[in-house]
């Protein structure tokens, strides 16, 4: 299928897009500071620059939108009707990116949590994730499915 939108719009609309500071991550910042933690932001000193760096408890999160970072069974995680190609590629990197920042934070002893776009839109759920989260209950990275 060829793309409807010209090159040069294309490309316009692509540098719009934010890889800091998204909606979602401002919500799970904002939830996280009320409930009393500090933390860091977009550290580039550990593996996959995490959006949220929690130093005293050795945890880090990412914020992951679901479309770019591939949501297992999420509506959110389309597939683009062009260049099947491009994109696939694109999300298979995404992923495998992804994949081994975590694998290297944990390595060095970091705990991982990844919160996922669509679930940030329910504060209840998203809470409960960090308090489970932080409270130690998980030690290996958690992804809410």
């Amino acid at each position: 299928m060829v793309d409807r939108i010209s090159p040069e719009r294309r490309s316009q609309n692509m540098a719009r897009i934010k890889g800091h500071n998204t909606a979602p991550e401002l919500r799970v910042r904002k939830l996280l500071h009320r409930l009393g933690y500090r933390f860091r932001l977009h550290s580039k000193d550990l593996p996959g620059t995490p959006d949220i760096v929690l130093a005293k408890h050795r945890s880090v999160i990412f914020v992951h939108g679901c479309f770019w970072h591939r949501h297992p069974g999420c509506r959110l995680s389309y597939m683009p009707k062009s260049r099947l190609d491009f994109w696939s590629k694109k999300f298979q990197a995404n992923v495998k990116r992804d994949q081994e920042a975590i694998d290297l934070l944990q390595s060095v002893g970091w705990r991982v949590l990844v919160l996922w776009e669509c679930e940030t839109k329910d504060d209840r759920v998203t809470e409960k994730a960090i308090h489970q989260f932080l409270s130690g209950c998980f030690n290996e990275k958690r992804a809410i499915d």
